[in-house]
């Protein structure tokens, strides 16, 4: 008998334990990496779901001052949803002069966020994790402007797309008397009420004079996107989005609008519920076209 309880009590101490070991094993995990441009380094953040994979990938690109987190950790927040909810690996890059980048902003252009965009892609194809012929790319306002644009010049590398408020437009952001600085001086100087200044090349500014990101786009591009938007974002015009998908021949092209969100998905708002949706849409749309 005392024979008998001890191997229901060795059974019963082995089953918690088991139990222990699945509920602590992760659903993701992340890891900080360092990347190498042609002539400085990119730091990144790399989450991968659990499992053997192989997993499709999405190189995640931010907007104008900000960083590879984003906007109120924004992407901090989707990467490990779109690794546990949807088994997508992501990396997430810092462009020069943000975040920890050491590199001079002045280097960064649209050539120049292309180019980090596949460096990025490529790593990520290199992971014994990663199914290389399914990567995608998503971009935050001008993160999605260098989407678009990473899209049309490397369609080879990213077979899906999806843009958080992307801007096809950039105008507006260089008035003509930043213009007429920078072609005195090089570059002009951007302030922001969130960061220090940056210097912005004229070679960026001559850049969004003469691309025209949409027909870039619609010309070298065939694969889908998902282009998301709110409906109160008074940074950049949601129609934009519309034209996005406009631009696109792909039949999977679509757009998702969010009533009342703003150009930062709520985040500061304190409630996460707008971004939210987003990534989830976000996960939805990759987990579809990156099959």
């Amino acid at each position: 008998m005392k024979k008998l309880v001890s191997c229901l009590v060795a059974v019963f101490i082995a089953a918690c334990l088991c139990s222990l070991a699945v509920a602590e094993t992760p659903a993701f995990t992340e890891e900080v990496v360092t990347l190498h441009a042609e002539n400085y380094d990119i730091p990144a953040t790399v989450c991968l779901p659990s499992g053997d994979g192989p997993f499709p990938a999405v190189v995640m690109l931010h907007g104008t001052g900000s960083t590879r987190d984003e906007a109120g950790d924004g992407y901090a927040y989707a990467a490990p949803v779109l690794a546990e909810e949807y088994g997508l690996a992501t990396i997430r890059i810092d462009f020069p002069g943000n975040g920890d980048s050491t590199a001079d902003y002045m280097l960064y252009t649209f050539q120049s966020a292309v180019r980090d965009a596949k460096v990025a892609a490529e790593y990520m194809a290199g992971l014994d994790k990663i199914d290389g012929d399914r990567i995608g790319v998503m971009g935050w306002s001008q993160g999605g402007t260098d989407a678009l644009l990473a899209c049309a010049w490397e369609p080879e590398t990213f077979k899906s797309l999806v843009t958080w408020a992307g801007a096809p437009d950039l105008s507006d952001m260089m008035p003509d008397e930043l213009y007429e600085e920078a072609k005195e001086n090089g570059f002009f100087v951007m302030e922001f009420d969130f960061r220090t200044p940056l210097n912005v090349s004229l070679e960026w500014c001559n850049d969004v004079k003469n691309t025209d990101v949409l027909a870039e786009f619609a010309r070298g591009y065939h694969g889908p996107v998902l282009a998301i938007a709110g409906t109160a974002d008074d940074t950049v015009d949601p129609e934009w989005s519309n034209r996005i998908v406009a631009s696109s021949e792909n039949h999977a092209s679509r757009t998702f609008f969010i009533e009342g969100m703003d150009h930062t998905f709520s985040v500061f708002s304190g409630d996460l519920t707008n971004l939210y949706t987003a990534i989830r849409a976000t996960g939805e749309y990759f987990a579809e076209t990156l099959k």
